[in-house]
């Protein structure tokens, strides 16, 4: 599991409350249940009405992969395609079949099974990039919605404030409350500002590199597909491949911790 995200939101806010602290506060002066449930409530359903109801049952799934996706080196990929690039050259394409149940990528699975069943090139080709197509479709609408509420969050913070401010007014009769009444007020803009930044946009700028890297192996196990259906050497296989690679491997994502596609 790639920790980055994990790491990255809870230093940020220990951060938050440390320097709380240092300035002689405590967590519970900004750890107000009202300010929280309409800057998070009220965030999420103005992100669920400029979207459609999949995407906020998406939401769940999409936290899971943000934090828990596990990224591995594209270079076993490149491996595991070499050796079956071998073995279709000693054996022919059909000696596959068996060897496909094996393959521990589901994309490069079904790539396979495609070109033993005798698909044509440009066929298999045009199937596997419609599936990437409909892939980035589906990334980019869970993470507008990180994106979305991203946007929100600040603005409903601030809703929050003036709302505070409004019952501050409304008690200038009691001025021995009003210090603690104005501070829990601007507590909401806090809340907002800092879910928006801390959470909500990390969140949205991590699955969009995820969804890149990805992206990114289905590209390159197509490559690796295609040269196993024409029979190219499998020394030229590797090295096209490998080509297609930053220096070190591209690293690639795998969500939950198993093999990604």
């Amino acid at each position: 599991m790639d920790i980055a995200t994990i790491v990255g939101v809870v230093v940020s806010l220990i951060i938050v409350f440390v320097v709380q602290a240092l300035e002689g506060g405590h967590a519970g002066s900004i750890i107000l249940l009202p300010s929280m449930l309409l800057v998070f409530g009220g965030g999420l359903g103005a992100a669920m009405a400029g979207g459609i109801l999949k995407d906020t049952t998406g939401l769940g799934a999409s936290l899971q992969k943000a934090f828990l996706a596990k990224v591995v080196a594209s270079d076993k990929l490149v491996e595991d395609v070499v050796k079956l690039a071998e073995r279709a050259r000693r054996e022919g394409l059909l000696a596959l079949e068996d060897a496909v149940k094996e393959v521990p990528h589901p994309f490069l699975k079904r790539g396979l099974q495609l070109a033993i069943d005798g698909t044509d090139p440009e066929e298999l080709h045009d199937i596997l990039h419609a599936e990437i197509t409909a892939k980035k479709k589906a990334d980019k609408a869970g993470i507008k919605m990180f994106e979305n509420m991203g946007g929100f969050a600040p603005t409903i913070g601030i809703i929050g404030t003036v709302m505070g401010l409004v019952h501050v007014l409304e008690n200038l009769d009691k001025p021995e409350g009003l210090g603690h009444a104005i501070a829990a007020a601007f507590v909401a803009t806090l809340w907002g500002v800092l879910s928006a930044n801390l959470l909500w946009l990390p969140i949205g700028n991590r699955l969009t590199r995820l969804s890149a890297l990805e992206v990114d192996q289905m590209e390159l196990t197509i490559e690796g597909v295609l040269a196993i259906q024409s029979g190219s050497n499998p020394r030229l296989v590797a090295q096209k491949l490998r080509s297609l690679l930053p220096p070190g491997g591209k690293p690639v994502a795998d969500d939950k911790g198993k093999k990604a596609a």
